[in-house]
């Protein structure tokens, strides 16, 4: 089973990131996620599928959580039709949605009923069969795993809680409610800092049974430097981003402290390090990986968290400060396109009153559609983003929204090297080739 749902974990992984991106670039508000009901039907199925593929490690190691693991994966994919229902039925209002076709709707809700219901009869006649494997210990990587999966399906309730109370309401009591950002930031908030505590110190516990005080001695370095980091952040900024920073930190090496652990790295003549780094399961440096790109997301939510923006309204040759950053708005364009008219902006942007690039931001205007989209200009360096987007105009002025937003890369970057710890994951021999059959007894070899 782990394998599909790891290939299936790290499509949706670059699916949700790719969402992200567009939302950032095609919207031109200068976001990456805003808690829109559609994008919640896509972190959904990936929080159970993410606890389904860690359910899975306990069932191939120690035949433990057979029943809880099947049942994940029926719910992952129940949640992946009816992110498909929300979205292709026209029940939701979004920006994301692609149709509003009800009878569509009607098509994926049957079908929606066939196979949760059917999957649910199965389970209900068949888990009874299967047998739980060996007992273990609360401070155990068993335990580890279990309180992963306890924390994820919790924040997936909240999830699937705040997206579908606005259209129950509607519909069972006439009302007109909003569920936005600021309910899911208090709820998930609380629910996720502990995962990002257990992500590390997780594969450092033994199976079966272990300790806490061995814990301190293999992290203690990882502990001490997302302290350090947090401590010296917090006489810049708000409480919150040097907490995100020390968080990240945590995670990105404490990720990576099995590895040392296993390679005695430091403690070992470096020839004995790299003969033991060459025997490790390559499965254990994917997961170390996943874990570091998680860590690198955290980074830059905690960065975006810090960006600075502007809307101003500018005619040609106005200049505009925003932290160490000028804009000066040259020009204003016509520029006719195949099937769409685009007013085009040009805009010098200078970093401590030097020259830094010349951004182009613009807006086309559809005739046949009557619609108009924003084509928003972005500078990076993988440090931050220079983000400029044009808005309405009027007067021969023309509306500039201006951002600096820093690390914003690095949450793309992390979703991608969490995919990227998954696809290394299934190169392990061990998911490639199998468990091994019982040989028969009394068997004549060939």
């Amino acid at each position: 089973m782990r394998p599909w749902a790891l290939v299936s974990w790290c499509f949706l992984t670059c699916g949700i990131a790719m969402g992200s991106w567009w939302a950032y670039y095609e919207l031109g508000w200068g976001g990456y996620w805003f808690w829109d009901p559609v994008e919640n039907a896509s972190l959904m199925p990936w929080l159970t599928g993410t606890a389904l593929v860690h359910s899975a490690i306990v069932v191939e190691k120690r035949e433990s959580l057979k029943i809880w693991t099947v049942l994940l994966a029926i719910g992952t994919f129940s949640l992946s039709l009816s992110g498909t229902f929300l979205v292709r039925s026209g029940i939701l209002n979004s920006v994301h949605a692609f149709a509003n076709d009800p009878a569509r709707g009607i098509f994926i809700l049957a079908l929606l009923g066939l196979v949760i219901g059917g999957s649910l009869l199965l389970f209900a006649l068949r888990a009874p069969l299967l047998k739980s494997g060996g007992l273990f210990a609360p401070v155990s990587r068993e335990g580890a795993l279990v309180l992963n999966n306890i924390l994820l399906c919790s924040i997936c309730a909240v999830v699937v809680a705040g997206t579908m109370t606005p259209p129950f309401a509607d519909l069972l009591l006439g009302q007109k409610i909003s569920v936005g950002a600021p309910f899911f930031n208090m709820t998930v908030l609380p629910l996720a800092i502990p995962v990002f505590m257990a992500m590390a110190v997780g594969p450092l516990l033994p199976w079966k049974r272990g300790r806490l005080w061995p814990l301190v001695v293999h992290a203690w370095w990882a502990a001490l430097a997302a302290s350090v980091v947090a401590g010296v952040c917090a006489y810049g900024m708000k409480v919150l981003p040097a907490l995100a920073f020390g968080a990240a930190t945590w995670l990105i090496l404490g990720s990576f402290a099995e590895v040392f652990e296993r390679t005695l790295l430091f403690r070992a003549p470096v020839a004995n390090s790299v003969r033991r780094a060459r025997g490790l399961p390559v499965a254990v440096l994917g997961a170390a990986i996943a874990h570091a790109g998680m860590g690198v997301t955290i980074a830059g939510i905690a960065g975006m968290s810090l960006a600075s923006s502007k809307i101003v309204e500018a005619k040609v040759g106005d200049q505009f400060a925003l932290g160490n950053y000028s804009f000066v708005l040259l020009k204003l364009d016509t520029v006719p396109g195949p099937n769409y008219t685009s007013r085009v902006a040009t805009i010098e942007v200078l970093h401590d009153g030097a020259p830094l690039t010349i951004m182009t931001p613009s807006r086309r205007s559809f005739t046949a559609q009557q619609q108009t989209t924003s084509d928003v200009a972005i500078q990076t360096n993988l440090l931050r983003d220079v983000y400029t987007v044009l808005g309405d105009e009027r007067d021969g002025s023309a509306v500039l929204r201006l951002h600096v937003n820093p690390l914003a890369p690095w949450i793309w970057l992390g979703a991608l090297v969490m995919a990227a710890g998954g696809v290394l994951s299934l190169a392990d021999r061990r998911l490639r080739v199998g468990a091994p059959s019982k040989a028969v007894r009394g068997a004549v070899p060939a």
